[in-house]
């Protein structure tokens, strides 16, 4: 059970893993809105590297940013996340996969690999924290240009872009909680070699042990 469990969680995450490189490169994040236009012939859409133009025909032309120094401090920070958030996934991606109990590493316990499970899950929390901190970042500034009166430039919509990092960053974020769930620590086992021994003290101090009895298997020997 709990190895369907790590599974199921790792495969959500390699999903929103995915969906995090497709949101990263998309060139939609947010769309030119045409409430207040007459006709909708041309459209315009921008993303984190570059902005495009589409027509009606069916021409399209993409232009990437011509400057990185020059462009809003708020674009800058969610390119760093974007990629914060790849390199965060794909070594959780790792991790994880080492730390699933079908998988053997040598001798390692089954201890060493929960807390091997218990940091990739971590890390897809942390991929798709950095996701959704991005990208709800970006959309509040998208809202907030579209509803200002006094701004003079062009308003934008949210794009699919971003409903894209949405569902990568619940994708990453669920995997993540499942991984973490399916490292529970079970009961601990003695191993003392078929022997346990209980003492108890008397009135005067003095500890008295006895064995307690052993299994037939374990105490049953074969003599000639």
């Amino acid at each position: 059970m709990l190895l369907a469990f790590q599974v199921l969680g790792l495969t959500l995450g390699v999903i929103g893993w995915c969906l995090e490189n497709s949101c990263t490169s998309s060139h939609s994040w947010r769309v030119r809105s045409h409430s207040g236009a007459v006709t909708t012939n041309n459209w315009q859409f921008e993303g984190l590297w570059m902005t495009c133009a589409a027509t009606s025909l069916g021409s399209m032309q993409c232009q990437r940013y011509k400057t990185v120094l020059g462009l809003p401090g708020y674009i800058q920070a969610c390119r760093a996340l974007m990629i914060i958030a790849l390199l965060l996934g794909l070594a959780s991606i790792i991790v994880s996969v080492l730390g699933l109990k079908c998988t053997k590493i040598g001798s390692t316990s089954e201890q060493a690999k929960g807390k091997i499970a218990l940091t990739g899950g971590s890390l897809f929390i942390l991929s798709g924290l950095s996701t959704l901190t991005a990208v709800s970042w970006y959309a509040a500034r998208v809202v907030q240009e579209f509803h200002d009166p006094f701004f003079a430039g062009v308003r934008f919509e949210l794009g699919a872009g971003l409903y894209m990092g949405w569902g990568a960053a619940c994708l990453a974020i669920l995997g993540g909680v499942m991984l973490c769930c399916s490292c529970k620590r079970g009961p601990s086992v003695p191993t003392t070699g078929g022997y346990s021994y209980n003492y108890s003290k008397t009135s005067g101090g003095q500890k008295i042990y006895r064995a307690e009895n052993v299994s037939e298997s374990g105490s049953s020997k074969a003599y000639v």
